[in-house]
């Protein structure tokens, strides 16, 4: 077998001769720390492609048991929904997918309230800054001008007590 050609590690890009028996598809060289660090990368790489596997594996093991699991722990306000009368109608196995599927809403429809934020955190000015504001008149001078009770506002039987 023809001798591989040096290449440069993954991890550390430090050259190294690949092990005969892998050849060219060696990544990495032959330290422990960057098999472990090109395991890693490897692992999280099939678990970016495979997102589902261990949410639909984590719930066909939990319906298995000789009796029906504990509900799911789930943030609020799904956590005020009655699990265990879904578990009844829908088994174990449904009543997980239905919780997992609206904690995935639930997560989804924060992210878009995140996404909008709100203008403005104070009241909302509606008068241009020009506008002067009128000038309520006291009774009094109502009342001075010659204005009747009921035009004014004021009750012809006087203050309420």
């Amino acid at each position: 077998m023809p001798d591989a050609r040096k290449r440069p590690c993954c991890i550390c890009h430090r050259w190294f001769r690949p092990d005969p028996r892998v050849g060219s598809r060696q990544r990495a060289c032959r330290n422990p720390d960057c098999q472990d660090a090109r395991r890693v990368q490897t692992q999280q790489s099939w678990r970016n492609h495979h997102p589902d596997y261990f949410t639909a594996r984590r719930i066909q093991d939990r319906g298995k048991g000789e009796r029906p699991p504990e509900p799911l722990r789930l943030p609020p306000p799904l956590s005020q929904l009655p699990w265990d009368i879904a578990q009844d109608q829908f088994g174990a196995q449904g009543a997980d997918f239905i919780g997992l599927m609206g904690k995935v809403l639930l997560r989804a429809a924060q992210d878009q309230l995140n996404a909008h934020p709100i203008d403005a955190k104070g009241l909302a000015d509606t008068l241009s800054p020009d506008a002067v504001q009128d000038q309520i008149q006291l009774v009094g001078e109502c009342l001075s001008e010659g204005l009747k009770r009921d035009e004014v506002g004021v009750s012809s039987t006087g203050p309420p007590l």
